[in-house]
């Protein structure tokens, strides 16, 4: 008789076929899923979590190994912390890049001590007494000016009325029937990109530094005249302090916004004398930027180039007529601090060769602006311009934001201050202020793998509805 007994599996058989079922299943996958499943399996995937929040879901964070030990005065160790224990032993920090194209999560940051790094100079806190808010004050808006007819936007109408006959040299209409929406990708275009000075606006952007600073030495020789003090002594009176920020217009030359402040001889902590009213200064800043001269250096393939703001000027008195608040100018300043040069038709990487040009995703008015940086960047005479190396910026050189140094506090101060509250809120900051801290770093790597990226995006997506929601509830709150 048979036996009946069931038959039992071999499990090394078992454990083979279901290692091939998941093998097949994981196979099926696309490959960014089949990355997440790898990280999610990882030992200390909590851990590392928790690193990808701690930096705010950074695109593409620097990953970092080694220790730091702080020890107080007598050689005790009071807090020690070595990557050893974090998973694959390294740690994750921001990559601080201000441009949101590159990392929108270190963008917002970036913006936000903008934000008040500006509005400190306007109201006081972060080490500024709080006097300023009663000093004179202008919000202004400096621009380039023409180098040719380009499409702009129009709420109604045509961008420029067609006039018959009306012709340039070259055969084109001076005007463009069209209405354009601020969206639209013509903007800033030139009507006739033969008849456009590209060589003229690119040496513009190259000198928008040496035109601020004649403006501001124009502006202090105008205020010290209209005082009837020497020009040498006018520091024993008054100080201006700014704070600007550097914009692209959607024709790709620079513009810039800044806040301007009349101080005492001993800056935010005394007040400007009598006669340094927000009304005088608003008289003489359009009169100093018509005076301002800047000569581009002289050269036998261009020429001479005399370059000056451009007309339009944009003036504004902050707390006289309470048309502009100081969180308003504070939060637009902020807003264009983490602008991409993309925005204005650059690029966020460098340029290294001129053929690389033809292939960037950008309109034929920036790639001739491309172009034409690469060009004179090669003349003996602009050499110093440096504007191969400063191309994908359309030959600007300065920093996004720049102040004086007695406007308000400083981006290192900023980061200093929030990181010493985080160590407090970690419990990790000592007693007392003596201490010495020995730390020892060495660069990993940076970037996520293409899982990874998913998961960060998915936290700084889950902080930005956070942060949003808080806002809503505190608006609520205050209504």
């Amino acid at each position: 008789m048979q036996s009946t007994t069931p038959h039992t599996p071999d499990p090394d058989r078992v454990n083979s076929r279901a290692r091939y079922v998941d093998r097949a299943r994981l196979a099926a996958l696309s490959p960014i899923d089949q990355d997440l499943i790898r990280i999610a399996n990882l030992p200390g995937f909590g851990r590392w979590i928790e690193q990808i929040r701690a930096t705010g879901g950074c695109e593409h964070p620097v990953y970092l190994s080694g220790s730091t030990v702080t020890r107080d005065t007598s050689g005790a160790v009071v807090s020690a912390y070595s990557t050893e224990t974090e998973p694959g032993g390294r740690l994750a920090v921001r990559c601080r890049n201000r441009r949101a194209s590159r990392c929108a999560p270190c963008s917002y940051e970036h913006q936000g001590d903008t934000f008040h790094l500006v509005r400190a100079g306007l109201v006081g806190g972060k080490g500024v007494p709080d006097l300023v808010r009663e000093h004179p004050s202008l919000f202004l808006t400096l621009t380039a000016p023409s180098f040719g007819p380009v499409h702009r936007a129009t709420t109604e109408g045509p961008c420029r009325p067609r006039r018959v006959g009306d012709v340039c040299e070259h055969g084109r209409h001076r005007g463009c029937p069209r209405a354009h929406s601020p969206g639209d990708r013509v903007l800033g275009q030139p009507l006739c990109r033969a008849c456009y000075e590209y060589p003229h606006h690119v040496l513009w952007n190259a000198h928008v530094g040496p035109l601020w600073d004649g403006f501001t030495h124009t502006v202090r020789r105008r205020l010290a005249s209209a005082a009837g003090i020497p020009r040498s002594r006018l520091r024993d009176h008054v100080r201006l302090a700014f704070a600007k920020v550097a914009e692209y217009q959607a024709r790709g030359a620079i513009h810039l916004h800044a806040v301007v402040r009349l101080d005492g001889p001993d800056g935010p902590s005394s007040p400007p004398p009598a006669w340094a009213s927000a009304e005088l200064l608003a008289a003489l800043v359009p009169e100093a930027a018509a005076a301002v001269r800047v000569y581009a250096p002289e050269s036998q393939a261009l020429g001479s180039y005399v370059l000056r703001w451009g007309r339009q000027l944009d003036v504004r008195p902050l707390r006289v007529t309470g048309a502009l608040s100081d969180e308003a100018v504070a939060g637009y300043l902020a807003k264009y601090v983490t602008k991409s040069t993309v925005v204005g038709g650059g690029t966020d990487t460098r340029i290294t060769h001129r053929s690389t040009i033809e292939f960037l995703p950008v309109t034929d008015h920036v790639r001739a602006l491309l172009r034409t940086c690469w060009d004179l960047g090669g003349l003996p005479a602009l050499a110093h311009l440096r504007m191969r190396a400063w191309a994908h910026t359309i030959a600007f050189r300065g920093h996004t934001l720049s102040k004086s140094r007695v406007y308000s506090t400083t981006y290192g101060a900023l980061r200093a201050a929030r990181a010493e509250y985080r160590r407090a809120a970690d419990g990790s900051l000592p007693d007392g202020t003596d201490r010495t801290t020995l730390s020892m770093w060495r660069f990993v790597v940076q970037g996520h793998s293409p899982g990874a990226a998913l998961v960060a995006a998915g936290i700084a997506q889950d902080l930005t509805i956070g942060r949003e929601m808080s806002r809503e509830q505190r608006w609520s709150d205050g209504q």
